[in-house]
């Protein structure tokens, strides 16, 4: 059992160990942007104003009880209104302060949002396929590059899936969350990670639950290449880096 042991003792608070350390922000050091910077020149989609009207289901006690990853998909795509939601659901800002810190749709340690939230559209209403980012402050799409085969190249990233092979290819959208850890580092310096982890616990969750809501169904994925994905975005694989993907399509019967 010695071999569980580090990461056990990750799991663990180590709350003492932090109170003895000065972090960034005690130090007045700049804290990092809450988002990345784009080119203004960029492509960028508006996305639809949130409206609960593309909630099908509003009984929260009927989500939460049907909520399952679903594998299945049918070739029904995903609304651009309906994208809109989800985005807000997982990442939408809701209230930014005069300090600039944002409040969001999920729950986050001291209000550091370490994600970027990135997406692989294959079959959304109005969007050519292709690799996007989400801007939350705009509440906006900035479209990325195309991608030739992006089904294959999704198989490749996501791996052999040990229940239903080659399943997130067949989704509607891949969501992709990298962290910039920094963002949590400069508040929480060694504690962060474990808090970092936490956080896209609450990002995913919302996704499924908000998916259930627009009766569509949401398959969270751990299993993925990390360098080969890391690259194809261009990041880094140390100040960003993927965390975690799920992906989301219309239910097949």
């Amino acid at each position: 059992m010695a071999r569980y042991k580090q990461q056990r003792d990750f799991l663990k608070s180590n709350f003492n160990e932090f109170k003895n350390i000065k972090t960034d922000r005690m130090m007045k050091i700049e804290q990092p942007p809450i988002v990345k910077p784009y080119d203004k020149s960029s492509k960028i989609i508006d996305l639809p104003e949130v409206s609960e009207k593309v909630v099908k289901n509003n009984d929260i006690y009927k989500c939460i009880k049907e909520r399952r990853s679903t594998r299945f998909y049918s070739d029904e795509s995903i609304s651009l209104e309906e994208l809109s939601y989800l985005l807000w659901a997982t990442q939408g800002i809701t209230t930014t302060n005069k300090a600039g810190i944002t409040l969001r749709t999920v729950p986050c340690s001291g209000a550091t949002h370490s994600f970027e939230t990135y997406l692989f559209i294959t079959n959304v209403e109005g969007v050519k396929t292709g690799v996007y980012r989400y801007l939350p402050v705009e509440h906006k799409l900035l479209f990325m590059f195309e991608l030739d085969g992006i089904d294959k190249k999704i198989d490749e990233i996501t791996l052999d899936q040990p229940f239903v092979p080659n399943f997130a290819k067949k989704a509607a959208v891949l969501f992709v969350w990298s962290t910039i850890p920094y963002r949590s580092e400069w508040k929480f310096d060694i504690t962060a990670h474990k808090k970092i982890l936490i956080d896209i616990g609450h990002v995913c969750q919302n996704l499924y639950l908000a998916s259930e809501s627009i009766e569509s169904g949401t398959c969270a994925i751990g299993i993925y290449d990390q360098e080969m994905i890391d690259s194809l975005l261009g990041l880094d694989g140390d100040e960003e880096f993927v965390l975690y993907l799920a992906a989301v399509g219309k239910k097949r019967d």
